[in-house]
């Protein structure tokens, strides 16, 4: 299933048609059970397993007859327009006859396609083939184009006369702007290279753009901007509003930052969640020190992981919101860093970010609570603790701090060490 970021616009694609598989309507009956929405059939199969002779496109009143292998382009395939029924039916028999009559109940059951209906949630169009031959994949394609959402207006937030004013950014506007959803190590095993995710918010992009990391305020110059589709990378020479393009990075660039062409604003909307859970990391062979730093920096851009630093000093701490995490973290950094950690239990089962109204109240508190500030991969000043009852104590003997569960990263600043 296609779902398109926080809306609720969901694809369906029913695969592996060329092996005997359940009954297309009752596929049907439990999309609909599970997703609570009707399903609108777009293609439909003619036979399944060995008797797959293909899918007939309900918006094209064609029949696309199945081949099988991976190196067939879609214009590769035969099509027959559903007004040679005589054709259909001697060429492909019973299952002609059969996919009529069950095409004819599913669509008589479900709703005429709306896009409306389609953009809020409230009904998804279906498509059956076989991934693996990249048979009735260009029609899922085709439909990602013809229906996806266009791209929308989005909140940022703009700093005037030191004042945080919030305003909405148009895809139409002329300024270049985007937000990184994404950061990928080591895509590339021979290169270690770094891929910033970005999505285009407004504006146009093209090479040799002058560009600003605006959480860092650090200018950005990307040498090698791509697009991409499947395993292929191209090079990108325009982007617009709603494009995703590939920034390669060495470093600077992290998960929810706002990229623009030098208009001082921030994204907002990119929540990061306080952890639930926490482990120290032991590296085992202490040579191997800086490529764990080096590691933990990169797994924490990523969002992977947490990482907190310590001000006090001492072993770097990782917080997750489930188990398998630190388990995923733990392989990648002897898979792609040859550091082999062991990660052990701590004493803190939460953080809050924290903030104040002045400089001065920051500073006091930090000072109160030396051993219990640390900085995330953002460098936002985080306050551990072992309890619940640790922040309802400190907010008792400090009422101008204020502890936030979850950090905007491409928000308003939460903190910072100072």
């Amino acid at each position: 299933m296609i779902n398109f970021g926080m809306t609720n616009q969901i694809i369906t694609f029913v695969n592996k048609m060329d092996r005997e598989v359940r009954d297309p309507l009752d596929i049907l009956d439990e999309v609909e059970r599970e997703l609570g929405m009707p399903c609108v059939p777009m293609t439909w199969p003619v036979g399944q397993g060995k008797s797959f002779g293909g899918i007939v496109n309900l918006r094209t009143q064609a029949m696309t007859v199945f081949e099988s292998g991976s190196e067939r382009l879609p214009q590769d395939f035969e099509t027959i327009s559903l007004t040679e029924q005589t054709v259909l039916s001697q060429r492909f028999g019973l299952s002609w006859a059969a996919a009529m009559e069950s095409m004819e109940l599913a669509t008589g059951a479900s709703p005429a396609f709306d896009r409306n209906a389609f953009l809020n949630g409230k009904q998804t169009p279906v498509f059956f083939g076989s991934g693996v031959n990249n048979f009735g994949v260009m029609e899922v394609l085709d439909a990602l184009v013809d229906l996806a959402p266009f791209p929308q207006s989005r909140k940022s937030s703009l700093m005037v006369n030191k004042q945080m004013v919030e305003k909405t950014i148009q895809p139409e506007d002329s300024g270049f702007s985007g937000v990184v959803f994404k950061v990928q190590a080591n895509m590339d095993a021979n290169h270690r290279d770094r891929i910033a995710f970005v999505r285009v918010a407004s504006g146009k992009y093209s090479p040799g753009m002058k560009l600003k990391v605006q959480r860092s305020a650090k200018e950005l110059r990307p040498t090698s901007v791509v697009t991409f589709l499947s395993q292929r990378r191209e090079a990108v020479e325009e982007a617009y509003a709603g494009d995703i393009i590939g920034f390669t990075t060495h470093g600077g660039v992290q998960l929810g930052d706002t990229i623009t062409d030098g208009s001082n604003l921030q994204f907002t909307g990119l929540p990061f969640f306080a952890p639930e859970l926490f482990m120290t990391v032991l590296l085992k062979n202490p040579l191997r020190t800086k490529q764990l730093q080096t590691g933990l920096e990169q797994l924490g851009e990523e969002g992977a992981i947490q990482v907190f630093r310590p001000e006090v000093g001492g072993p770097m701490l990782l917080g997750a919101i489930g188990q398998l995490q630190f388990e995923v973290v733990q392989h990648r950094l002897k898979a792609e860093y040859d550091c082999d950690v062991r990660l052990e239990a701590c004493q803190y089962t939460g953080a809050r970010w924290i903030t104040a109204d002045t400089p001065a109240q920051l500073r006091e508190f930090t000072n109160a609570y030396p051993q219990r500030m640390a900085l995330d991969a953002a460098n936002t000043l985080a306050y551990l603790c072992t309890s619940p009852y640790d922040v309802r104590l400190a907010q008792e003997r400090f009422p101008q701090i204020h502890f936030h569960p979850l950090r905007e990263h491409a928000g308003l600043s939460l903190g910072s060490a100072g």
